[in-house]
């Protein structure tokens, strides 16, 4: 399947945030919850409003980081 450079950035962007939300939001009620009877469903709201913010997050924030990193120096 081919696709075009910037659908490949989209999707990519996209499976990034999906699955970085979805271990970051597992562990994070794991920690702050603990494994109860409500774990799967808390679990599942605090994903899905993670992956709200880390979807647009994750496709603006490169762009600004790249401007930034054309203005430091490596030595």
């Amino acid at each position: 399947m081919k696709l075009n450079k910037k659908c490949e950035f989209i999707l990519f962007t996209f499976m990034m945030a999906f699955g970085m939300s979805c271990i970051i939001s597992f562990f994070n009620c794991l920690i702050n919850l603990g494994f109860d009877e409500s774990f799967v469903s808390k679990w599942l709201a605090a994903w899905r409003n993670s992956f709200v913010i880390a979807f647009p997050t994750a496709y603006l924030l490169p762009k600004g980081i790249r401007k930034l990193m054309k203005k430091v120096r490596f030595v």
